[in-house]
C-alpha cells in the first residue's frame, strides 16, 4: 500500500470516531484563538476614523494616539474594536472581581483585569509551550532511538542504559530544579520540558527500527549501496512515524498540564504574560467569593487535555492494522 493510501485509510478510520473528531475540532479552534489572540482581545481598535484622518491603531503606532484610551467617549469618530476590547495586562481598580456581565463576559480578577482577554492570550502560551516542547523532545527521541535501533550492539546497550537512567529521575522535580538554576521564562519552560521528555519517544523509535531494519525492503536497499543515513531517513523513519505521532499527541496534553502546574506553583511563565496555570494560581484565593475565577481556567485546562487525549486515542485506534481493511 502506498504511503498516501495508508494515511488516507487512517484518516477515513479516524473520521468514524466522533469523540476524536470532536477533540480535533476543539484543538483547531484553540489554535485559531492562539494565533489570532491579539486580534480577538485588545484595547486598541482595528480602525479609528476622525474628521481628518484614518488610523489603524491595532496594527501601527501613532505618536498622537500614544497612551490614549480610545474607548473613552471624548475621542469622537468611528471606532471598530475587537470582540474583547481589553488588554490582558490592563488594570481597572474600579472593576475588581466583577461577575460575568455584558461588559466583561467572563468577569474580572482581583486586579480588575478582564478574564476573557487573559484567557484568550493564555491560550497562546499553552498551545505554544505544548507544540514547541513536544517538537523538541520528539526530535531528540527520534535521533537517539534511531541510532540505538539501527546500529544495535554496544550502541543500543549504551543508549538503552542512558534512557533507563534518565527515566529514573522524577521528571517534574527535575524540571523544577533546572528552572530554579537557569531562570524562569516561557523559553526555559519549553526547553526544559523538551530535554526531559524524550525517553518515551526514543524507546518507541528504537523498537520500530529494530523491527524494520531486517525487513526485505531495507536489506534490498542496503544491497543497492545506499548509505546508513539515507536508509534511516528515507526508508525506515517514514514507516516508524505512526506510533510516534500517537505518543506526541498524548505528549502535548501532558506538556500543557505540566506547564499549567509549573505556572500554578510560580515556576512557569512569569507575569504579566498570562497562562492558564498562572490565572488559576492567582484566582485560587478567591474561590469563596468569585468561583468563576478558578472554574474558567480549570475548565479550559481540562477541556484541552481531554481533547488531545481523545485525538490520541482515535489516532491510536485508526492506525491499528486490524482497523485498516
Amino acid at each position: 500500500m502506498k504511503r498516501e493510501g495508508y494515511w488516507g485509510a487512517v484518516w477515513l478510520e479516524f473520521k468514524q470516531k466522533r469523540l476524536a473528531v470532536g477533540g480535533l475540532v476543539i484543538v483547531l479552534l484553540l489554535i485559531l484563538i492562539a494565533v489570532f489572540a491579539p486580534l480577538i482581545a485588545n484595547d486598541r481598535p482595528y480602525i479609528y476614523i476622525t474628521e481628518d484622518r484614518v488610523y489603524f491603531p491595532l496594527f501601527f503606532s501613532y505618536p498622537e494616539l500614544h497612551n490614549k484610551d480610545l474607548r473613552e467617549e471624548r475621542y469622537r469618530g468611528y471606532k471598530l474594536f475587537p470582540p474583547i476590547p481589553y488588554s490582558y495586562s490592563e488594570y481597572d481598580l474600579d472593576a475588581i472581581i466583577l461577575a460575568p456581565d455584558s461588559r466583561h463576559v467572563l468577569g474580572t480578577d482581583e486586579q480588575g483585569r478582564d478574564m476573557a482577554a487573559r484567557m484568550v492570550h493564555g491560550t497562546r502560551v499553552s498551545m505554544l509551550v505544548g507544540f514547541i516542547a513536544v517538537a523538541i523532545y520528539v526530535s531528540i527521541g527520534i535521533f537517539i532511538g534511531a541510532l540505538a535501533g539501527y546500529y544495535g550492539g554496544w550502541v543500543d546497550m549504551v543508549i538503552s542504559r542512558i534512557i533507563e537512567i534518565v527515566m529514573c529521575f522524577p521528571t517534574f522535580f527535575l524540571i523544577l530544579t533546572i528552572l530554579a538554576l537557569f531562570g524562569q521564562s516561557m523559553v526555559s519552560v519549553m526547553v526544559v520540558i523538551g530535554i526531559t521528555g524524550w525517553t518515551g519517544i526514543a524507546r518507541i523509535v528504537r523498537g520500530e527500527f529494530l523491527k524494520l531494519r531486517e525487513t526485505d525492503f531495507v536489506v534490498a536497499v542496503k544491497g543497492m549501496g545506499a548509505g546508513d543515513l539515507r536508509i534511516m531517513l528515507r526508508h525506515i523513519l517514514p514507516n516508524s512515524l505512526a506510533p510516534v505521532l500517537v505518543s506526541a499527541t498524548f505528549g502535548i496534553a501532558s506538556t500543557i498540564l505540566i506547564e499549567s502546574s509549573l505556572s500554578f506553583l510560580g515556576f512557569g511563565v512569569q507575569p504579566p504574560t498570562p497562562s492558564w496555570g498562572e490565572i488559576l494560581s492567582q484566582s485560587s484565593g478567591y474561590i469563596d467569593v468569585a468561583w468563576w475565577l478558578t472554574l474558567i481556567p480549570g475548565f479550559a485546562i481540562f477541556l484541552t487535555i481531554t481533547a488531545y487525549n481523545l485525538i490520541g486515542e482515535g489516532f491510536q485506534d485508526a492506525i491499528d492494522p486490524k482497523a485498516l481493511k
